[in-house]
């Protein structure tokens, strides 16, 4: 597996991010590519926000006017992505997620808030490699069976009770 940057920005301030966080989320990242045997080096930007600067984006790129728990930007069509010319890495695109959505969810869902983060990455991360599952059906559950394949990988499985000391 070639090198995958991950550049993680925090722009909310309501949830204290947890140690551990950042590089789990940079774990899920490598894993979906291992997963789909990317190949070559790869860049994600992964921007934390809240549900008001969700909610903008969303209204902004999607005409839905609330807070959505994570937003994917491909800069990538069919395969082909542009290419940082500084490190030779392919850009994927950017992930955006509300960590307070994502916070809420945990607790909605009754897992750790660290399952809930890794789970956003590993469906947006396939949204940047083109999967889609708006219209249902088979794709859907693909994209299903990958994020939930990837949480076990790395020891997140949908069992995984809530176990937040730090939140």
């Amino acid at each position: 597996m070639d090198k995958v940057k991950v550049i993680i920005q925090d722009k909310q301030k309501q949830v204290k991010i947890p140690t551990g966080i950042r590089m789990l989320l940079r774990r899920c990242c490598t894993a979906v590519l291992q997963m789909e045997n990317f190949e070559g080096p790869a860049e994600v930007n992964v921007i934390f926000t809240d549900d008001f600067g969700i909610a903008e984006l969303n209204s902004q790129f999607r005409n839905i006017t609330a807070p959505t728990d994570v937003l994917s930007f491909p800069l990538g069509e069919n395969g082909e992505y542009d290419t940082n010319p500084e490190s030779g890495a392919k850009m994927l695109g950017d992930i955006v997620i509300s960590v307070e959505r994502a916070l809420k969810q945990s607790k909605e869902y009754n897992h750790s808030f660290q399952r809930e983060m890794g789970f956003l990455t590993a469906h947006s991360m396939l949204h940047l490699l083109g999967y889609d599952h708006v219209n249902g059906g088979i794709e859907a559950v693909h994209m299903r069976e990958k994020e939930e394949a990837v949480m076990t990988m790395l020891g997140h499985t949908r069992d995984s009770l809530a176990q937040d000391d730090e939140l």
